[in-house]
């Protein structure tokens, strides 16, 4: 235990018996500093008086609720922070988008690489032209519910048909609905092998990269 600043013991060295004396000449000490209480081991008794045992329980609760809301705060600084990092990497692809004079090319060859993924292909009911793959008539409804512009997926299904031959790496997807004026929506797969790199927060992200391809590819 740390004794305060200004205090005796901080000039001598601190033991057991010094430790003891200190505490009985302030008994208020611990009283002051309930949060200590955390930090400190309580006594194992097999007999003796039910509210120290009680104590000793009520403290062994409390450290660990304490563990638990700060991993849960931990978890959500993290969670958070990956969920910015990815509306970065977007904003980057979707410049990218902007300048590209053929936005099927972009897609294909330079998104994955600005949103740190592995690939990225833009696929279609209809027909089927160079950089797009065709997918049987029904799979977007299938694989993005109704009402849904995005996606992300922990265990990714049908990661033959929508990565092609990426499909063996891809250990976590994306999808993203691609508007199409005019026509079928299409649909944007993004796959990666690393699940930081699409966190399941970042679907409202990528449903806007959905958007900006839709944009680029109307122009």
């Amino acid at each position: 235990m740390k004794p305060p600043r200004g205090s005796t013991l901080n000039r001598q060295a601190v033991d057991a018996q010094s430790v003891e004396a200190w505490l009985r000449d302030h008994p208020d000490f611990l009283a002051q500093r309930p949060d200590l209480y955390l930090e400190l081991e309580p006594p194992q008794r097999v007999h003796g008086e039910r509210m120290a045992d009680h104590m000793a329980a009520m403290l062994a609760a409390a450290r660990v609720h304490v563990r638990e809301v700060d991993a849960d705060m931990q978890a959500a600084l993290s969670t958070g922070r990956a969920g910015l990092g990815l509306a970065s990497r977007v904003g980057d692809a979707v410049l990218a988008l902007m300048r590209a004079p053929e936005p099927l090319e972009c897609i294909r060859h330079e998104l994955p690489a600005l949103l740190g993924v592995d690939c990225c292909h833009l696929c279609c009911e209809t027909t089927a032209r160079k950089n797009v793959s065709r997918l049987p008539p029904g799979t977007l409804n299938q694989v993005l519910p109704h009402g849904r512009d995005a996606v992300v997926r922990a265990t990714p299904m049908h990661a033959e048909l929508l990565h092609r031959e990426a499909a063996p790496l891809v250990r976590r997807d994306a999808l993203a609905r691609v508007p199409a004026p005019g026509g079928q929506p299409m649909l944007l797969a993004i796959g990666a092998r690393d699940p930081d790199a699409l966190p399941s927060t970042g679907a409202e992200s990528l449903a806007f990269l959905g958007r900006a391809v839709g944009a680029a590819l109307a122009r």
